[in-house]
């Protein structure tokens, strides 16, 4: 087996695990609506945090603070809770994923159709333009969600297969492995152990915006910081690296929340 095809095929290994304790609290606002918040007592929390993305509320907690002192947090920043809420709200949101009922799923910046059959075990397959999802019928919500993340784990891997060729021999090496996965914030990373982590919300939006990433990342094994000798290696592999990051200005939060919706989170 080649080092590249090795290097597609290894799929994510299990994070590690820390001592992290979550729960989910809920909080009045002011127009009388209330609103679900996870909270998270974090070893590595050094103050109270509160914090909106497309997942919802999070208020994260040190190890020290009182669950008495993160109600009242809670309650004095109620104001600004609202208005983040309002701001991180997306129309038209994809549905959860429901058997027999799901009419489409997004992949590569389109929504293709989907049919629903029965099937031996739960998967998801091309169909001519569309999609075809095979289930069992004892199966439950995390298996489907399990086989739509395998899926778009499968096709992102046949894109990066197809994209690597291009970059990997102007780089001083090879990334050590990728990982595919959900990222909160971050659409990639490169760990110091030669470690290449996409977003699995990646393979939703349109390709080049995925291949922007993927050679933003690649860049850093040149250089480990954004200086502007990153940049310039960045524009020699990717001129185009400026409209889509506009593009993950205007879309980002929605592909990383339609994978949600849609797959929800790590197992």
């Amino acid at each position: 087996m080649s080092s590249l095809l090795r290097l597609l095929l290894t799929r994510s290994d299990p994070r590690g695990a820390r001592n992290i304790q979550r729960d989910t609290v809920a909080l009045a606002l002011d127009d009388g609506s209330e609103v679900e918040v996870v909270r998270v007592r974090d070893p590595r929390a050094r103050r109270l945090r509160l914090s909106v993305d497309e997942r919802g509320a999070r208020l994260t907690l040190p190890p020290r603070a009182s669950a008495v002192s993160g109600d009242r947090f809670l309650r004095e920043h109620r104001g600004w809770l609202a208005e983040q809420l309002r701001a991180h709200a997306i129309d038209d949101l994809v549905a959860p994923l429901e058997r027999n009922a799901t009419p489409a799923l997004p992949l590569r910046g389109a929504m293709l159709p989907l049919r629903w059959e029965a099937g031996r075990f739960a998967c998801v397959a091309r169909d001519g333009d569309g999609l075809v999802f095979r289930h069992t019928r004892r199966g439950g919500a995390a298996a489907l969600r399990r086989a739509l993340r395998d899926f778009y784990e499968g096709e992102a891997r046949a894109d990066l297969g197809a994209w690597l060729p291009r970059y990997l021999p102007g780089l001083p090496r090879a990334p050590a492995r990728i990982r595919l996965r959900p990222m909160s914030s971050q659409w990639g990373s490169l760990a110091p152990d030669g470690t290449l982590a996409l977003d699995l919300s990646l393979v939703l939006g349109r390709p080049s915006a995925f291949e922007y990433v993927l050679v933003h990342e690649l860049c850093h094994l040149v250089r480990a910081d954004h200086s502007s000798a990153f940049w310039s290696e960045v524009e020699a592999r990717f001129p185009e690296w400026r409209a889509e990051r506009d593009y993950f200005r205007e879309h980002g939060r929605r592909l990383k929340a339609m994978l949600r919706v849609l797959a929800g989170p790590p197992d």
